[in-house]
């Protein structure tokens, strides 16, 4: 008689979408459903609808589920396991506890992280980092995000917003969509490349569509790109001069036209090196869309494996 195998399910709460995995022990996704985020429909309908869509998982691909990780967009107390600053793209989110719920209807142990640290867990469990010590994460989306990775664990900070770097100023005085002035995020993240090719064109574009007319040579297109690429890197710099970190990995919707965004990055980083004078690594991420999921079941196995050796 075959043994039911052990899975671990990770979770990626978007506000858009809400991908559900399940991995074996060692990470590897064995099954794998997206459903749309019922943002609007508060902490409650969010965390059914992953709880409803990991049950159909189970159902169909069976086995004895260890622990979930749930990463969620937005400022998280990770210990505590709730939703402490979050959007005005969710309703009733901050306040809502997570891993509570999960573990009330679920009957097995749950954890939370923020979304941008669960993508840097996994891309350093499966992915393009897979293996590192140190390593910077960058998610370049809707935002703008970041997440540190130091000595071989994630580094959140005595509140939870460690590495947060597209609410760092000194990338201009365009007003950023938190309300403060010249951060990354108003350059670099999806929203801004759309704002930023319309104020030179009068015409309104989505960032993927900025991608495809630069891609086709429109100078207006390609000049937004370059500018982004070389906020990144000058973000990248300075993380690096504070840190001595030089290995980043990037992602997020934007980092799909990396082709655009890598030779502004290149120049940059080579015209002002870091003092450290070791060379920077900037990889784009591997995982795609599993990555915040991956790393939600990398934190669920990390503290599930901690828990047994105690």
């Amino acid at each position: 008689m075959t043994a039911t195998p052990e899975v671990l399910a990770g979770v990626d709460i978007g506000g858009t979408a809400t991908e559900v995995v399940l991995c074996t022990a060692d990470l590897g996704v064995i099954d794998r459903l997206a459903v749309p985020t019922p943002a609007d429909g508060g902490g409650a309908a969010m965390v059914a609808a992953a709880l409803d869509t990991l049950r159909l998982l189970l159902d169909r691909t069976p086995g004895r589920l260890l622990g979930v990780g749930v990463g969620a967009a937005g400022v998280v107390d990770a210990r505590a396991g709730w939703i402490l600053v979050a959007s005005d793209s969710f309703r009733d989110w901050a306040g809502f506890p997570v891993t509570a719920t999960v573990e009330e209807a679920l009957g097995v142990p749950a954890y939370l992280d923020n979304d941008v640290n669960a993508f840097l867990r996994g891309e350093v469990a499966r992915g393009a980092v897979a293996g590192e010590r140190h390593a910077f994460g960058m998610t370049l989306g809707t935002g703008v995000g970041g997440a540190l990775w130091l000595d071989g664990g994630l580094y959140d900070g005595p509140h939870g917003a460690a590495g947060e770097i597209g609410h760092v100023p000194g990338f201009g005085d365009l007003r950023c969509t938190c309300g403060g002035r010249g951060h990354l995020e108003t350059l670099a993240s999806g929203r801004s490349i759309a704002a930023r090719y319309a104020e030179r064109t009068g015409r309104r574009a989505t960032a993927r569509r900025v991608a495809e007319a630069a891609a086709l040579g429109d100078p207006d297109a390609c000049a937004v790109y370059e500018t982004a690429g070389a906020a990144v890197a000058r973000a990248i710099l300075v993380t690096a001069g504070l840190l001595d970190i030089t290995t980043f990995v990037i992602g997020g919707g934007v980092s799909r036209a990396w082709a655009l965004l890598e030779p502004s990055v290149r120049r940059t980083l080579t015209a002002d090196p870091p003092v450290s004078g070791q060379p920077i690594r900037v990889l784009p991420a591997h995982l795609g869309s599993d990555a915040v999921a991956v790393g939600a079941a990398s934190r669920a196995r990390a503290e599930l494996t901690t828990v047994t050796r105690v």
